[in-house]
């Protein structure tokens, strides 16, 4: 049996995924990305190992991707994420022709082919107002864990609006709107809105086609999946391992190097 693994190195988290060559998944690992990006992969490496229970000479291909993609030093190759995550997305569900990735510091919107293939993208490189970097800030003014953010934010009943559009400011924002008297759920899901906002106009710039799948590591928060629904006018397609897809992707692109070297070569020599 042959395996290949992808290694998706996030700016926040690591995320690790071994899949057989029949693309069932083996294993899954994540981790914190931390300072030692390295580290970090090869940390996310092991544990996906020892999760699966399959040793490290057995995996035949590995493929790194994300923004510290090239910092997988055991990998093989690299592959872009926006690849990894439009292959992944195709993946995880078939109809997909929209994918949103929104990660630690980046929002990602991606059109894709019935084969995961890219067809066109855009991102917010230079501002984390529309990521998870802005709910961090927000659950840092507000002390309140990140997990609880989703679920505090769909109690709101009159969310407020959010103005402004640097994660530098939105503490401030949000300390303001607490001292006027403002319910924490209803910042929080003013928050989630401002984010969703943002999302929408990078969606609108690459053409918004069903079905719209939702990947990376703010699929987690419920608030946001229903923000961004609301902004759409459609359901998402969410699972359980939609923070793992840009992994999952990278596997699937190792996969197809282990089958392509079993092809023989058109011109190559045949002994008998």
């Amino acid at each position: 049996m042959a395996y290949a693994a992808g290694v998706d190195v996030g700016s926040t988290q690591t995320k690790a995924v071994l899949i057989d060559e029949h693309q069932a998944i083996m294993g899954r690992a994540l981790i914190d990305t931390g300072a030692n990006v390295v580290q970090a992969a090869q940390g996310a490496f092991n544990q996906v190992l020892e999760e699966s229970g399959i040793r490290e000479e057995e995996v035949e291909y590995v493929v790194g991707t994300g923004y510290g993609r090239y910092r997988v030093t055991f990998g093989n190759s690299q592959v872009t994420e926006i690849s990894c995550h439009g292959r992944g997305a195709v993946h995880m569900f078939p109809r997909t022709r929209t994918v949103i990735d929104m990660g630690g510091q980046d929002t990602k919107a991606i059109r894709v082919g019935s084969t995961g293939d890219i067809i066109d993208f855009c991102m917010n490189d230079k501002c984390a107002a529309g990521t998870g970097r802005f709910l961090g800030a927000a659950a840092a003014a507000l002390e309140i864990p990140l997990a609880a953010l989703g679920p505090t934010a769909l109690a709101s009943k009159r969310p407020v609006r959010i103005s402004t559009t640097c994660t530098v400011f939105a503490e401030s924002e949000v300390l303001s709107w607490l001292g006027k008297g403002k319910k924490i759920e209803d910042i929080l899901w003013g928050v989630h809105q401002s984010i969703a906002s943002r999302s929408i106009a990078l969606l609108r710039r690459v053409g918004i086609e069903e079905e719209v799948t939702f990947t990376g590591g703010v699929t987690r928060n419920l608030g946001m999946i229903r923000a961004l629904e609301e902004k759409v006018g459609t359901r998402l397609n969410v699972s359980d391992d939609s923070h793992f897809i840009g992994a999952i992707g990278a596997a699937l692109f190792a996969l197809d190097q282990i089958v392509a070297g079993r092809v023989p070569h058109p011109h190559s020599e045949v002994r008998v």
